[in-house]
């Protein structure tokens, strides 16, 4: 299957299918409202208003699955992204990335992009350490780890990178600059 043939719910019901975006350059992002990793809305929105008009795409994805940090409705949600971080872009219904109930979408990214470690930083150190207790075997699946892991697809539908929620949002944004 390719990209284009995958769709993720709005937050009123309606689909939004991804073969909308052919020829753009798409950010596919889990998020989360109360999660340590929240400000990256802010440096997301800086790339969307720098590169939209040039062909950036986010697609938001707010989930509740690790560690109940997204506890909100899909209302609540949003308004909390527009007056906090000013977001312009797209943000979809909560739903799961991982598990029995876990979007196609993300089923589909995971296997174009597995799990590549989070860093020998600070934050990807915690998040390793934490990892271990609950998830033995986390560093052998493509599971999504926790809140903020990034997806990049190029203009030709391909999963080009995957970036940790440990990841330097600079390392995220020279990505997307080279596929612009």
């Amino acid at each position: 299957m390719s990209i284009y043939e995958y769709s993720v719910t709005r937050p009123d019901g309606s689909e939004l299918s991804l073969s909308e975006f052919k020829g753009k350059v798409i950010i596919i992002v889990n998020t989360a409202t109360g999660c340590g990793f929240t400000p990256h809305y802010k440096d997301l929105e800086e790339m969307y208003e720098l590169y939209h008009e040039k062909g950036l795409e986010i697609i938001d994805v707010p989930c509740n699955q690790f560690a109940g940090q997204t506890p909100g409705t899909d209302d609540e949600i949003h308004e909390f992204c527009t007056l906090k971080y000013n977001t312009q872009f797209p943000q979809m219904k909560k739903s799961d990335v991982n598990g029995e109930n876990a979007l196609p979408l993300f089923e589909y990214l995971k296997t174009q992009q597995g799990f590549n470690g989070f860093g020998m930083n600070p934050a990807g150190l915690a998040l390793a350490a934490m990892m271990k207790k609950t998830d033995k075997n986390y560093k052998n699946n493509p599971d999504i780890k926790w809140n903020f892991t990034k997806f990049i697809v190029d203009r030709d539908g391909n999963v080009t990178a995957r970036f940790e929620p440990t990841a330097s949002m600079k390392e995220v944004k020279a990505c997307v600059e080279k596929l612009i």
